[in-house]
This record gives structure tokens, sequence and C-alpha cells, in this order.
């Protein structure tokens, strides 16, 4: 059973949440605008401008933290040394977004990416104090915005809605079979990753941003 957890915590790791959110928008929703009116060579070069943006350069980050002996290991066991790696994770993400800014995309995406930049960020500072799962706010943040999917474009995607919330019990599941939190610290980061994303996209639909 350990092994299943690890394994689920490994594939369903909060860095590659955007990365996944990205291929399941553009080729998992064929119903969607983002699948059919979206060229492929522009879903093929943001999926990779994504990959490399969240998941490459804070792994980078965090090898480069590990050699310098600023944290024990690439799992960051101890809640006072992940502060940092989740502070330059964030800037990583904002990063992302101001480059995104200029660049011809659906502007739902934009806030897809400044939305987890903020969550990261009230991460970082929770984890001040409060180790909050990570792994739940990011598989949070996933169904935050299917939800807003559901909504506000009114599609038809309860299927992947509902696949979105067992992974979520599944990730859960693991990270407490792993010891890694408690009950509480999942629970709360996975609110904490859909209220961040419904907020903002309420805000910009009331706005007439989105």
């Amino acid at each position: 059973m350990r092994f299943f957890a690890q394994f689920f915590s490994y594939v369903f790791h909060p860095l590659l949440m955007a990365t996944y959110f990205c291929l399941l928008i553009f080729f998992g929703m064929n119903a969607s605008m983002f699948y059919m009116f979206t060229p492929i060579k522009v879903k093929v070069i943001f999926t990779i401008i994504v990959f490399v943006f969240t998941f490459l350069i804070p792994l980078l980050n965090l090898f480069i933290l590990v050699k310098l002996k600023y944290v024990s290991s690439l799992h960051i066991e101890e809640r006072t040394q992940r502060t940092f790696p989740l502070i330059a994770t964030a800037f990583c993400y904002f990063g992302l977004y101001y480059m995104l800014s200029d660049f011809s995309i659906w502007p739902f995406f934009k806030l897809f990416i400044l939305a987890s930049s903020i969550s990261i960020l009230v991460a970082s500072i929770i984890n001040y104090w409060w180790q909050i799962s990570t792994h739940m706010i990011g598989i949070g943040g996933i169904t935050g915005v299917l939800i807003i999917i559901c909504i506000y474009m009114q599609l038809p995607i309860l299927i992947i809605l509902s696949f979105s919330f067992l992974i979520a019990g599944i990730v859960g599941f693991s990270r407490l079979k792993l010891s890694a939190h408690n009950s509480s610290q999942i629970y709360v980061g996975f609110l904490l990753g859909i209220s961040i994303q419904m907020i903002l996209f309420y805000l910009a639909h009331q706005t007439q941003l989105l």
C-alpha cells in the first residue's frame, strides 16, 4: 500500500498540476473552445512553456538548494525548509504570468496561472507556522477551475470533474498513508486550492475580464 501511496504522490506532484491542466484543457475536452479553436502549434508550445516554468525551473532550483544543503532532500520533509522553495516556485509562476501577458492565448489560462501563483504564495506564508499540503492545493486548483468551467461555460464535464474529486481523494489518502500530513492539512490544502481559483475567476467574471 505504501508503494502505491508513493506512486500517486509522485504522479500527482504539485509541480506537475499546471502541465496536466494544459493537457486536459487542450487535448482532453473535445467539446470546449480551447480544444476546437486553439491551433495545435499553440497548444504544444504553450504546454511546453508551462512545463518549463512550473516544473523544470522549480525542480532545478530545488536540486541547487539540495546541493547547497539549504534543504535536506528533494522531498523537503521539514516544514521549516519549505518556505523558500515555495516562494521561489511562486515567482516562477508569476514570471510565467508576466510573460504570458502579451501572449496571444485565452485569458482563462492567464487567470489560472495567476491564481496558482497566489495559491503557492499563500501556502508559503501559511507554511511559516503550519505545514499545509501543497499536493492538495495543486489538485484543488484544478478542481476549482473545472467547477468554474461548469458554472460559467456550462460545458458537460461532470465526469471529468468527478474524476478530479476522485484523484483528490486518492492523493489525500496517499499523503496520509505516508504520514506526510494530517487530515486537517489535507482538507485545508484542498479547500485553499479550490477557493483561490474560484474567487479570482469570480472577480474576473464580475469585472468582465473573463
